[in-house]
């Protein structure tokens, strides 16, 4: 489709303002009685030399984070965990656990947890709802005690989540 050059500056006139291929595609049918494709109205444009301006990039919405979890620092050691939460042990020890940014492919959520005796696993939550937990240690075998903790842990940051 051509122009005249009545209609060229207008259309420059538009993209200089920013708009957008579907709007100049629909000013183009109500301001000037010209039905064209979006494709068209692309090929239309690039034959007139035009650049559409970039649009700025969406500033991302603040993510809803619990306060207690945007106040707490970093996890060193853990990219893209939230800081652990703990659960106090009948035993002394306590149970930390830290939810990744960042799930797994194929899991609803995952982490890292610390036992109380200071060993160390991965635990993920898949599409079933079934949990797993795989130490770092093959034989390691965490204690009744730290299961349930670990548990508790898990459901309540899971919670604050909204998982």
């Amino acid at each position: 489709m051509n122009l005249d050059e009545t209609q060229k500056p207008i259309v420059a006139a538009w993209i200089a303002q920013g708009l957008k291929l579907s709007e100049i595609q629909n000013r183009l049918f109500s301001e000037l009685q010209l039905k064209l494709t979006y494709m068209e109205v692309r090929l239309l444009v690039d034959d007139l030399k035009l650049v559409p301006k970039d649009q700025e990039p969406p500033v991302p919405a603040e993510k809803v984070v619990p306060p207690t979890a945007a106040a707490a620092p970093a996890v060193p050691g853990l990219p893209g965990a939230t800081p652990p939460a703990p659960a106090p042990a009948p035993g002394g020890g306590r149970v930390t656990l830290a939810v990744d940014q960042v799930t797994r492919p194929g899991c609803l959520a995952s982490g890292q947890v610390t036992f109380s005796d200071g060993q160390l696993g991965d635990w993920y939550m898949d599409q079933m709802g079934r949990l797993g937990v795989a130490p770092k240690v093959k034989s390691y075998r965490p204690s009744p005690e730290d299961v349930q903790q670990f548990q508790a842990a898990l459901e309540a940051q899971l919670a604050r989540l909204g998982l």
